[in-house]
């Protein structure tokens, strides 16, 4: 299975709309409301939401393609644009989305490969994400890959609060 990873640009919105609503509700769903489901996915994936996170010089996206289709994608802050901890020296993974059907297939890793690259060379000096307490996989992941819990924080979910562990992985 030969992937490659593309930055994505703004050219490319309608496809990360899709891929965006599709991993997040296989991911999801089955553990939130519809309504609620429905609200944040148009929301989050909106054209005016995604232009703006797109066009953010401290953000960047990345596609995990196969045979030049999007099959996962990685969002990355830094700076003023992380969700928290706006720390000159950190890098938040926001997003690592990988469609169910390439679960297992190292997919997650490559686009995770890639953010640790990105981070070396922003030379920051530890990257860090947020990862729903109910999804133990993820957790797993990034537990394997040297992460350690340091905080919670709530996440809104249309009007559900649920809990994100923090985690963050230290670079020499």
């Amino acid at each position: 299975m030969e992937i490659s990873i593309r930055k994505i640009s703004t050219n490319d919105i309608s496809e990360l709309q899709k891929i965006g609503k599709l991993t997040f509700a296989e991911t999801f769903s089955s553990g939130n409301s519809e309504e609620n489901m429905k609200e944040y996915l148009e929301s989050g994936f909106s054209t005016e939401k995604l232009t703006a996170e797109l066009t953010d010089q401290n953000a960047e996206f990345y596609f995990a393609e196969l045979d030049k289709k999007a099959i996962g994608y990685l969002k990355v802050n830094v700076g003023q644009s992380q969700t928290e901890i706006k720390d000159k020296n950190t890098l938040e993974i926001e997003r690592i989305y990988v469609l169910k059907e390439f679960h297992g297939k190292q997919v997650g890793q490559f686009l995770y490969n890639k953010a640790i690259e990105l981070a070396k060379e922003k030379n920051v000096k530890y990257v860090w994400l947020g990862v729903w307490e109910q999804n133990p996989r993820a957790i797993r992941f990034y537990e394997k890959n040297g992460f350690k819990t340091f905080d919670k924080h709530i996440f809104k979910l249309g009007n559900d609060e649920q809990t994100d562990i923090m985690m963050k992985l230290k670079l020499n």
